[in-house]
């Protein structure tokens, strides 16, 4: 029998120990996609769980599904399933496992959570490349020699310092809109990461920016037409600004969106940011920062 739950989900409010595997993976689904769950985690999950479905008896009870269950479909998924599985889709599989186990035991749909004993295995992805201290100094250095060239230019050096000082990704920042800029703030000028769908609503966030952009953004202001967007280039034409940037800067690196953001992290976690606000920062969830702190751990002792 389910356990006694005085505030139950809606998604779970109707089912017990003796629903079905499928139907309840449809619930979750609704569940987590009123949380606000990114689509991109809500379709992983959901696949993963339909891999379990599958390989289960159809007519097999929620109450009926034991930890010994759990580990021989995650043993039939590397070695009986006929189709690879690498170490971090299990790992991922393993997580969607245990996140739906824990939401039915935590609604009290299950007296015990089968999936909390099996053994989560943490896959860490390659170390990412960022900038030394030297080489973004470097880099912001050529940036600036734009802005005061015979033509003065301070494009390079908006994107280039907004990038490193932030840590946006390359779609926040392409969808960023001068209104989104705020410099007339009490606590300070920010700008302001906003997602037009209510999804996505989580990773919006406030971030400081530093006096040394500000002069440098007046200045492009006044140079560029900006209309909506605060970028209104492809999204190709501002990874050639950072290109080009890399180039004459005479780095070995290339540097990217991407190298920009993991940067930026890394010089926070330097600095002694609370991690929590890093996390926060760079706008990505609890289960997210698990690796990315981890890699700005071993990055920081390097």
């Amino acid at each position: 029998m389910p356990a006694d739950n005085p505030n139950p989900s809606p998604a779970s409010a109707h089912l017990t120990s003796r629903s079905l595997l499928t139907p309840t993976i449809n619930a979750w689904r609704f569940y987590l996609d009123d949380q606000g769950v990114s689509p991109h985690t809500i379709k992983a999950f959901i696949s993963d769980l339909n891999l379990l479905a599958a390989y289960l008896p159809p007519d097999r009870a929620l109450g009926e599904i034991s930890t010994a269950d759990l580990n021989h479909f995650l043993d039939w998924l590397q070695n009986g399933r006929g189709v690879p599985c690498s170490p971090k889709s299990l790992a991922r599989r393993i997580t969607s496992i245990k996140a739906f186990f824990r939401w039915l035991h935590q609604f009290g749909v299950l007296l015990l959570d089968p999936a909390e004993k099996v053994p989560q295995r943490t896959v860490i992805s390659p170390l990412p490349v960022v900038l030394t201290p030297e080489e973004t100094q470097l880099f912001l250095e050529t940036a600036d020699r734009h802005r005061r060239g015979v033509k003065p230019d301070a494009r390079p050096f908006a994107l280039a310092h907004l990038l490193l000082s932030t840590g946006i990704k390359k779609g926040e920042c392409l969808a960023l809109s001068p209104n989104h800029i705020e410099l007339e703030s009490p606590s300070g000028p920010f700008v302001f990461v906003r997602y037009a769908s209510p999804q996505n609503r989580y990773k919006e966030r406030k971030i400081p920016l530093p006096e040394s952009w500000i002069e440098a953004y007046q200045e492009y202001q006044s140079q560029y037409a900006l209309g909506e967007r605060l970028f209104p280039w492809s999204q190709r034409r501002l990874e050639y600004i950072l290109e080009d940037l890399s180039l004459e800067a005479g780095l070995e690196k290339h540097v990217s969106f991407d190298m920009c953001r993991w940067t930026c992290a890394l010089n926070d976690w330097r600095s002694g940011m609370e991690h929590d606000r890093i996390r926060q920062k760079l706008g990505v969830s609890k289960i997210q920062w698990r690796e990315i702190g981890m890699k700005l751990e071993r990055l920081a002792a390097d």
